[in-house]
Order: C-alpha cells, then sequence, then structure tokens
C-alpha cells in the first residue's frame, strides 16, 4: 500500500509541478543505442559558452548500405556515398544562433546529380543537373525562448522529430535534402511538442510542376515523471501527425489539388539499466497507424489503417537487439519503407490486398569523442504480401492479380559520422543577452 501512495504521489507531481528539467533533455540519453539518432539527428540547444562565437561546424556521414530485396514490394537497390555539410556558426546573444554554409549529396560512381528535390515529389524532374555532388546552401536561424525554439530556414528534421519507423524510414538520412522551412519546438517537464513546415517544391506562375509541402507534429507526453524514484523508466504517450499538399491556385498542371494525411498514436516504454552491465537497457512500443486522402488520386483507397508494434534490447550499450511487427489492409505511408503499406513501388498501380510485415534488426553504434560515431546494422523484413492487383496493360488489358507470397528480404550497412566543431574566432565586448 505504501508503494502505491509514492507511486500516486509522484504521478500527481508530474502532473503540477512547474518545467525545471525538459522531456528533450531526457530524450538525449535515453537513446543510448538508437542508430537513426545517433546517425542522423542533431541538437537545437544552445550553448552559453557559444556567445560572441563565430565557430565552424562540420556535419559528415559516410555510408555504404545494400538493400537486396526481391518479391513484388521494392525493387533492391545500394547506397555507397557521403553527405557533407560544413556551416558557419555565429552566436551574437545566449538566445540566438545563426547557421550559414552548404550540403552535399555524394553517390560514389555518380558524376552528375538532377536538379530537383531529392525525395518523389508529385512527378515533375528537373531538367537541369549539377555536376560533382548535389550541393545546396544551408541557413538557419534558431531562437530559443525558454521552453520555445523557433527556427526558420533549414529546420532540424529527419531523425531528430523522432518519428515511428512506418512513417520515417531511417534510410531518408542518406537521401533526402535537408527540410526547409519554419519549425516550432516546445519542451516543457513532462511534454516534447515538434511542429514543422517542409516546402519542398516552390512554383513560379506558369510552371508545369506542382507546388508541394509537409506539415508535421510529432509529440510526446510523458507520464513518469523525471528525475523521480522511476527515473529508469520512461512511459509516454506518442502522437505523430504528416499532412503532405501538392499543387494549389498557380498549378497549371493536369494533376490537380491533393492532399494525404499520416497519422499515429500509441505508448511507448524505455528502461534505462545501471552502466557497467551487459543488459542496460530495454523498450517497446505500439501504434496505431491510419491514412487518409482528403483530395486527390495518388492512392487507390481513400483512407486505411494499420497496427505496428516493436521491441527492443540493449546490451552492452552500443548494441540492440530488435522485433517489429506490422500488419494492414489499406495503408501507405507517405515517408515510411514501402514494407509498411499495401501498395507495390515495383509494379506502378500494384495494389496488396493486405500486408504483414516482421521486422528482426541487429545494429551497433559506437560514439567516440562525442563527435565520431561508427555503426553496422542488418534488418531482414519477413513480408506476406497478400493478393496483388495489377492494372490493366497492353498485355492483361483487364489486369491481372498475382497470388499472395512470402518474401525475405534484407538490407545491412556501415556507417561513420563526423560532426566536430572548430572555434574560429571569439569576440569580445558586452551584449544584451535578453
Amino acid at each position: 500500500m505504501r508503494r502505491l501512495l509514492v507511486l500516486l504521489s509522484v504521478l500527481v507531481q508530474a502532473m503540477f509541478v512547474p518545467a525545471r528539467h525538459t522531456v528533450r533533455q531526457y530524450a538525449h540519453s535515453r537513446h543510448d543505442a538508437d542508430m537513426a539518432r545517433r546517425l542522423g539527428s542533431m541538437s537545437y540547444r544552445i550553448s552559453p559558452a557559444q556567445v560572441n562565437t563565430l565557430g565552424l561546424d562540420i556535419e559528415a556521414l559516410a555510408f555504404f548500405k545494400d538493400n537486396e530485396f526481391d518479391g513484388n514490394v521494392l525493387r533492391g537497390y545500394s547506397l555507397p556515398g557521403m553527405r557533407l555539410q560544413p556551416r558557419l556558426t555565429y552566436t551574437p546573444v545566449s538566445k540566438i544562433r545563426l547557421e550559414l554554409g552548404l550540403h552535399a549529396t555524394i553517390y560514389s560512381g555518380a558524376n552528375k546529380y538532377p536538379c530537383y528535390v531529392f525525395h518523389d515529389i508529385a512527378e515533375w524532374k528537373g531538367d537541369q543537373y549539377q555536376s560533382g555532388a548535389h550541393l545546396l546552401p544551408f541557413f538557419r536561424a534558431t531562437a530559443s525562448l525558454d521552453n520555445i525554439t523557433l527556427v526558420l530556414g533549414d529546420i532540424y528534421g529527419g531523425a531528430t522529430h523522432g518519428l515511428a519507423e512506418p512513417m520515417y524510414n531511417p534510410e531518408l538520412i542518406l537521401t533526402d535534402d535537408p527540410e526547409a522551412g519554419v519549425q516550432m519546438i516546445v519542451d516543457t517537464r513532462r511534454w516534447h511538442s515538434d511542429l514543422w513546415l517542409n516546402w519542398q517544391s516552390y512554383i513560379f506562375e506558369e510552371s508545369t510542376h506542382q507546388e508541394a509541402f509537409t506539415v508535421g507534429w510529432s509529440q510526446s507526453v510523458s507520464l513518469l515523471q523525471p528525475g523521480s524514484m522511476l527515473n529508469r523508466h520512461r512511459l509516454s504517450l506518442p502522437i505523430q501527425l504528416l499532412v503532405q499538399h501538392r499543387g494549389g491556385e498557380q498549378d497549371v498542371s493536369f494533376r490537380g489539388v491533393q492532399t494525404i494525411v499520416n497519422a499515429g498514436g500509441g505508448l511507448r516504454y524505455e528502461y534505462s539499466a545501471p552502466l557497467n552491465e551487459v543488459f542496460t537497457g530495454a523498450g517497446g512500443e505500439i501504434m496505431g497507424l491510419y491514412c487518409f486522402q482528403q483530395s486527390g488520386h495518388l492512392w487507390p483507397f481513400r483512407n486505411g489503417a494499420g497496427v505496428w508494434g516493436e521491441a527492443f534490447v540493449d546490451l552492452i550499450r552500443d548494441l540492440r537487439l530488435s522485433a517489429g511487427f506490422f500488419t494492414a489492409g489499406d495503408y501507405c505511408s507517405l515517408y515510411g519503407s514501402p514494407f509498411f503499406g499495401t501498395l507495390s513501388t515495383k509494379h506502378h498501380g500494384g495494389r496488396f490486398s493486405d500486408m504483414t510485415t516482421g521486422v528482426i534488426g541487429v545494429s551497433y553504434t559506437r560514439t567516440f569523442a562525442r563527435d565520431y560515431t561508427i555503426g553496422a546494422h542488418l534488418k531482414a523484413y519477413l513480408c506476406h504480401t497478400g493478393e496483388l492487383t495489377l492494372p490493366a496493360d497492353e498485355e492483361h488489358p483487364d489486369g491481372r492479380t498475382v497470388e499472395a507470397g512470402f518474401r525475405t528480404p534484407f538490407s545491412f550497412g556501415v556507417y561513420f559520422r563526423c560532426s566536430p566543431s572548430f572555434v574560429l574566432k571569439r569576440f569580445g565586448g558586452r551584449h544584451d543577452n535578453r
């Protein structure tokens, strides 16, 4: 009875104690073996030590990823290359940081890159090409106002959003352009909220392609108070939303306005064991997923739903073993892997009657001197694809169906991330830091 009263008092304090330690401050320490977060996330915190300092920050990620896919869901491919992002940073006051630089994507063996957004936006493809690398200018302005962080320009995207795997494929940190637009991050003791707009395709008058942007909202409500007697346990309610809009008043293409939605919510639990032990942590999550086509005809169905569950175990701090399960009737993910959906990207227009995917993974990531991380992973997808309906073509004017099949596509990869920072100049004088 006494333990129950103590637990109830902890929960009451979590509800009403003012925010002194934020949920996000915990988030960076709890994912010790999360490969996507270690390789792709960035801290939006502004350090007081950076005030009146001009610095050089370098983000570099070298990778080799091989996808050995078979079946009717997705064609296999490899991703050998690197991403490089050097930035000059200046912090005039303790609440403002400015960053200016370049972002480059380089694939081994490629000597030219098309000039369009790197992530399947509409059907338009640019006619011009860049030689040597896919280059983009980079600018970011960050303002920290107590528990609110505002970002303009290139936002903190990708793995930093903390989306579930069926809603965000971690492979996108190797292929996607940096997200750009506006972002608001809110941190309190029990609530973390990340609301952003990523503008992906801009159009001028009489443009023949569509404008496109994605609005996202990822939030997590902590049910246990950080710093309490339960600080090794994390119990939270994740709620996630993605809305992509294509087209608009300036659109002169034949495609029309298209708005599509992904949403998910559920329960996540994590446990951090004491350090210096073989077993260092465990956890899992279960989420309900929903997709909705508000307008347009990109999907052959208007809405659908699915279920996702995952469990993981962390060993010797850097090794993670994981297993997941996904099932759906009609469902399509905007940014997740096609293995978490009922549409075939291998056969354009193909639709599965259902999709059941089991995921087994092992990953190892180790960080040296805080700025250097190596990683490797192996992941297998156990897919039962259901009956595949293919659209009509010249050979089959009435369309055709392919019987259900079971396949085990897999992928593996090795990675090296370095993110050193250098002080170029410290400026004297006093500044108003308010």
